[in-house]
């Protein structure tokens, strides 16, 4: 401690010299400042003002380009169940009076393929699943492919 107390005594009017000219330098940049804002006030007002309002222009153009929709990842757990082995429904089969190609036509209108691509796949012409389509919406007693997939499912004709 009493080498820094011998510093300062030996180095007094070093130190009171470098205080005095910082207090200069301090009230002269003061005193240009004052000069400054004086003398050049609207071009300062208007360069303040130019700032705020390109401040203001780039926010709202941020605002205004921001996709207003967001994704939401919703996660859920989702259970499946273990496919048992399909029974086919006898007695539904033999009570409406299906034929075993009629039980195909239904499984391949089931899978969502359209009459050509059916006659393809069975080999058999277009007028034919025509036809057993007709006669397996007149059994089913329904008037749409779906209506018949759906009644065929919940009657166990075709495997869900």
């Amino acid at each position: 401690m009493a080498n820094k107390t011998n510093f300062f005594i030996r180095n007094k009017n070093s130190i009171l010299y470098g205080l005095i000219l910082a207090l200069l330098l301090f009230l002269m940049k003061w005193l240009e400042l004052r000069y400054v804002v004086i003398n050049h006030s609207f071009e300062i007002y208007a360069g303040a003002i130019a700032i705020i309002f390109t401040a203001l222009g780039i926010w709202l153009a941020l605002k205004l380009t921001k996709p207003k929709t967001s994704t939401i990842v919703v996660e859920k757990p989702v259970f499946i169940q273990k496919e048992d082995a399909f029974v086919l429904n006898k007695k539904e089969v033999e009570r409406l009076g299906l034929s075993n190609r009629e039980l195909e036509v239904l499984t391949l209108l089931a899978e969502g393929l359209s009459n050509q691509e059916i006659a393809q796949r069975l080999f058999v012409s277009l007028n034919t699943i025509k036809t057993h389509t007709s006669n397996i919406f007149e059994k089913l007693a329904v008037k749409r492919r779906m209506q018949a997939v759906e009644l065929a499912k919940s009657l166990q004709l075709i495997p869900q």
